[in-house]
């Protein structure tokens, strides 16, 4: 085939560098988005934290504003979409005046390296030098082996009981179970001695009585057997909770209370003290010593109701401001070495387009809460049950933004409000239609749905059927399945698992 040159045209879309990077900073989680600035502020000599408050811009405070003026930033607003960078009023724009041959965009098809010679290196390092905050970091928690095997060390054994006990300890489930047979555990011990079931169900026994109690069970009645046989012979029900767990547990889970009854001949209220005192007990003891590392959230956005106006600020403590450095901006009049002034003007590039691209996204940040704020009003006033449907189109239609643009300022963005803290993606959610024409969203069904089994008859509970029919006489058509999907993502069981003795 013949080779030869050929000239096309067409067009396509591209992103500049800015752009890119303002769509990176908008989608960054709040811890995301500090470790970026560390990253900035350690790699970018051109950057300085302001010893200052919090602020967006030296003209502009974006915190002093409610939802009521939808967003508007004035004459001096961006007019560009939300993603678009507004020129600085600061002390870097001033001095940037002086190097008019530094390029205000960088071609489309261009990165910062293919521009500038730079590179940037994360270290993990707080912000401004100062210390970092311990508090939450993870630790290394016990775990259930070690605690069993502080025990063992503990307890004389001998050789083979030692080694015997080691391997039964590390069988033991999270929950504190054995999920591995005796006979597997004699064939794991060693080829050297013959270990018999008889030997490994003796050491099995002693670790039972470890701590906590009920450790090393085989099933849920063993388990709950063990416990009980800590408690005094002088205990009420405990003779009648033996019993029970050994030969009646199916009937307990499966909530038969008629047949238990008859089978343990009791009545109702003796009946009601027996299963109080079993569900006393911890069918999952090993779960004391999980190693459950809090998470904390910090909110992005608060809002608060002023002289009858709900309000919304950005959080200050979440974002330092930046600006640059003036010493060094200064060093590029004065530098002779060509790689020098090359390498700050760099620096003094991606620290302008930086702090604009921050700038970008809080304005943008803003705007999208206070309108979900605005569309919200009710769910703050009254509740769940108040919440009005929400999609991101409605956002996006109203501020002129796409919606990828709202589904990125939405993800991992928490507001704070007197009723908790919530991700801004909760306020959104689907519709289903009223018989008087208008809508409810499926976080008021849930929160309906919620509340009438919270009052529902414990001895009678709601079914999904009779639940979806309260809803429909309210004028929700919702259908039985829909419910028993809302149920079960509210990790609520059935009505048959609900029923209890009244």
């Amino acid at each position: 085939m013949k080779q030869s040159l050929q000239l096309r045209l067409g067009q396509q879309i591209t992103m500049t560098p800015q752009l890119q990077q303002a769509i990176r900073l908008l989608q960054l989680s709040t811890l995301d988005l500090r470790m970026e600035i560390q990253q900035a502020l350690e790699s970018n000599i051109m950057l300085e934290v302001a010893d200052n408050d919090y602020e967006l811009d030296d003209d502009q405070d974006f915190n002093e504003s409610n939802y009521d003026d939808k967003g508007e930033r004035g004459e001096n607003g961006s007019t560009n979409e939300e993603l678009s960078s507004t020129s600085n009023n600061d002390d870097s724009e001033i001095i940037l005046e002086n190097f008019s041959e530094i390029p205000d965009d960088l071609a489309t098809d261009s990165n910062w390296e293919d521009t500038f010679d730079n590179s940037i290196s994360y270290h993990d390092s707080s912000f401004n030098g100062e210390e970092k905050d311990y508090l939450n970091q993870s630790s290394i928690d016990e775990s259930l082996q070690t605690h069993l095997l502080w025990q063992l060390e503990l307890t004389p054994f001998s050789d083979l009981d030692r080694a015997i006990a080691i391997s039964l300890i590390d069988a033991i489930d999270g929950d504190g179970y054995l999920r591995t047979t005796l006979e597997d555990i004699t064939k794991n011990i060693t080829d050297d001695v013959v270990v018999t079931i008889a030997e490994v169900e003796a050491v099995l026994h002693r670790i039972q009585h470890f701590d906590p109690i009920g450790i090393g069970a085989r099933d849920l009645s063993e388990c709950l057997l063990l416990q009980l046989s800590e408690f005094d012979k002088e205990t009420p029900w405990l003779k009648e909770a033996r019993i029970l767990i050994r030969n009646h547990l199916t009937l307990l889970a499966t909530h038969d209370y008629t047949m238990l009854m008859k089978k343990m001949k009791l009545d109702r209220d003796s009946l009601i003290e027996l299963i109080d005192f079993i569900q006393s007990l911890n069918p999952r003891p090993g779960s004391q010593l999980e190693s459950l590392h809090p998470t904390y959230v910090v909110p992005d956005v608060f809002v608060k109701k002023v002289k009858g106006v709900w309000k919304v600020d950005l959080n200050p403590d979440n974002f330092p401001k930046l600006r640059i450095n003036s010493r060094y901006a200064n060093a590029i009049a004065t530098a002779t070495d060509k790689s020098d002034v090359s390498s700050l003007k760099s620096h003094l590039q991606e620290a302008r387009w930086f702090i604009k691209s921050l700038k970008s996204r809080h304005e943008t940040l803003l705007k999208v809460a206070k309108c979900i704020v605005k569309r919200q009003t009710n769910f703050l006033e009254y509740g769940e049950e108040a919440m009005k449907p929400l999609v991101l189109h409605d956002i996006a239609r109203e501020l002129e933004m796409h919606e990828s643009t709202i589904s990125r300022v939405t993800t991992q963005k928490y507001i704070h409000t007197h009723r908790g803290i919530f991700e801004l993606k909760y306020f959104f959610s689907s519709h289903v239609s009223t018989d008087t024409g208008g809508e409810c969203s499926s976080t008021a069904i849930r929160a309906l749905i919620k509340k009438l089994i919270a009052a529902e008859n414990i001895a009678k509970p709601l079914s999904d059927s009779k639940i979806a029919k309260i809803l429909s006489e309210r004028g929700i058509n919702v259908a039985r399945r829909t419910v028993a999907k809302y149920r079960e993502a509210m990790v609520i069981p059935p009505s048959n698992e609900r029923k209890r003795l009244a």
